[in-house]
């Protein structure tokens, strides 16, 4: 008997003929790796060939739910989408919310993975078992919302779909995947998209899921909303993520000029404080979400006035990472972002490095310069249409300082292959740490260790054992949370983690789980992604920051000098190899990997 919350099957689709077969997945292996992000790592090990090229037909392209999905609980209409990154060639996850999450799920699958790549342009219809393909041609080069749109129009009520814009079907390696103007954003899932031929991929709900025990998740989902109303998400409510615009500035931890400095004269400009006041529209909510974390805001734009949804990580890229500091430009070039489908981060930290290489004369770019808005644009528009300098752009800052060279790799913003977000390594060292080592490269959402770096519980400037014991809690917290999955704007609202969400999944499930459960569970899916990237070819020294992070100090305004040498970091992921079980090297011996369940 399946488990609450599951259906105990994959449905893998062959995109080139439109035929689809089912991959039971068992009630240990679900237990094992929950849903999302983990269920994702375990069917990525099963189902990509070793080695394959992620813009190859037969790369996988994962679509996976999770327990959660379909229940009253607040914040868990999200799905993962994972594969194998174009722009970083190791294991990447992308997380959203969306009705496409509830919807997916409810095609009766707890994952559809789409092999195999489209004889033209096409859309991917799944309705319950039964797959079919819906021809493009004229949706080919619209932004993801307008595709979106029309194929509400064309196919009625009760489809949702997930698309990719023009950067996508041009193979740029950080496009995006969208849905209700929400995106999966990172590592470049929409080139994968893209690579099939699909300009989207439209769900059906054709079955019901019930959970074990439906009062125990109904008095949980009561409880877990009047949380989430409380001082926790505070902030996000009323000023949204870009509320860490002003703070990070005032504690030096603000990237700025692709990281030459941690402070950003602009930033009052473009703080939350001042746009909620000038601009705010409204706010919004995810699909079955009490946060409503997203604000929207309005801005002058070539075409007149507009209205976008603000987070600050789009806001750092493309502005302090790049100088600019007019918020009618930093708007526009983020709704330019979201038309084309590029993902921002990566958008801003590899036009940020460009900037730095056109004033070093390593590009012949005269145009390119820091606190230029119609150099941003510009930017951006060859980097979608793959033009001009845009073609290089869209390798990401890592190949693209390949191929530049003349010392660039330097201060390219990127571990792995993927650009850094808006916290400074310098003066988070617990952060440090988490990007250097994480699977997914310079990521903040799979390693949330600057909650630790911002709590004053240590000293953020000086990373040492206490530094790894929380960037190791941080991201096992990370790994369950993506994995059930919850939004992590809840993290605040639990008391004892592990254990209240061993609650809330054994009410779904009807497992008997507790709070060491999950704990395990935690570590097995971050040592399934860390084996995934090894066999496909990580390297020792992947697990580092960029040169520039470990030889320029940092001057705050405290006077204190911030310094991350070579030696301490070495010595953090040292630790944080011991900790993991892990070898000197960074890989796993007999034990750990006897317990992953991969084949």
């Amino acid at each position: 008997m399946v488990a609450g919350g599951y259906f105990g099957r994959a449905l893998v689709v062959d995109a080139e003929s439109a035929t689809a077969s089912t991959l039971p997945l068992s009630d240990e292996l679900l237990r094992a790796y929950l849903g999302g992000a983990g269920l994702g790592a375990w069917l990525m090990h099963r189902l990509g060939p070793p080695g394959v090229d992620p813009l190859a037909p037969e790369a996988p392209l994962a679509f996976v739910f999770s327990p959660l999905v379909g229940t009253p609980l607040t914040t868990s209409a999200k799905f993962a989408v994972v594969a194998k990154s174009p722009l970083t060639g190791l294991l990447n996850d992308a997380l959203a919310s969306s009705h496409f999450a509830i919807s997916g799920k409810l095609t009766g699958h707890d994952a559809i993975v789409v092999r195999g790549a489209c004889r033209q342009p096409s859309v991917l219809l799944v309705d319950g078992d039964r797959v079919r393909l819906l021809d493009a041609s004229d949706l080919w080069g619209l932004p993801a919302a307008e595709a979106e749109r029309r194929l509400r129009e064309r196919l009625g009520r009760g489809w949702r779909s997930a698309a990719i814009g023009p950067a996508g079907e041009r193979g740029v390696r950080y496009a995006t995947i969208s849905h209700d103007g929400r995106h999966a954003g990172r590592g470049g899932l929409g080139a994968v998209m893209g690579a099939k031929g699909l300009k989207a991929i439209a769900v059906h709900a054709a079955a019901k899921v019930a959970s074990a025990d439906p009062q125990a998740v109904l008095a949980a989902a009561r409880d877990l909303r009047a949380r989430s109303f409380g001082p926790a998400t505070a902030k996000y409510r009323e000023l949204g993520t870009l509320a860490n615009l002003l703070a990070f500035n005032a504690i030096s931890t603000l990237p700025t000029r692709n990281f030459q400095a941690a402070t950003f004269a602009g930033a009052p400009q473009l703080a939350a404080e001042d746009l909620a006041t000038m601009r705010s529209v409204t706010r919004n909510s995810c699909a079955s979400c009490t946060i409503g974390c997203e604000h929207i805001y309005s801005y002058s734009a070539r075409g007149g006035q507009k209205k976008l949804r603000v987070e600050y990580e789009n806001v750092f890229a493309l502005g302090p990472m790049c100088g600019v500091s007019d918020p009618d430009a930093v708007l526009e070039a983020s709704a330019r972002c979201d038309e084309l489908g590029l993902d921002t981060i990566s958008a801003g930290g590899t036009i940020a490095w460009a900037m730095e290489c056109a004033e070093r004369s390593l590009i012949d770019a005269p145009w390119l310069r820091f606190g230029d808005p119609d150099a941003l644009m510009r930017a951006l528009d060859e980097i979608g249409a793959r033009q001009g300098l845009g073609d290089l752009l869209a390798q990401g800052s890592r190949r693209a300082a390949e191929l530049v060279g003349g010392g660039s790799a330097a201060f390219a913003p990127q571990v792995k292959g993927l650009e850094l977000p808006g916290y400074e390594p310098r003066t988070m060292q617990a952060m440090a740490l988490g990007l250097a080592v994480n699977s997914r490269g310079a990521d903040h959402n799979r390693s949330g260790a600057y909650e630790a770096d911002l709590s004053g519980g240590h000293d953020r400037l000086a990373g040492g054992p206490e530094h790894v014991t929380a960037a190791i809690e941080t991201e096992d917290r990370a790994a369950v949370m993506d994995s059930l999955i919850l939004c992590k704007f809840l993290r605040g609202v639990f008391t004892e983690p592990f254990d209240e969400w061993a609650a809330l999944l054994s009410a779904v499930t009807g497992w008997d789980t507790d709070g060491a459960e999950l704990r395990q569970t935690a570590r097995r899916i971050v040592l399934a992604k860390r084996v995934y990237n090894i066999r496909e070819g990580w390297r020792p020294e992947d697990d580092w920051l960029p040169e520039r992070l470990l030889s320029e100090p940092l001057a705050v305004a405290s006077g204190r000098v911030a310094t991350l040498t070579p030696e301490r970091l070495r010595g953090m992921i040292d630790g944080y190899y011991a900790a993991r079980g892990l070898d000197r090297e960074g890989r796993p011996g007999p034990a750990g990997l006897a317990d992953l369940q991969l084949y």
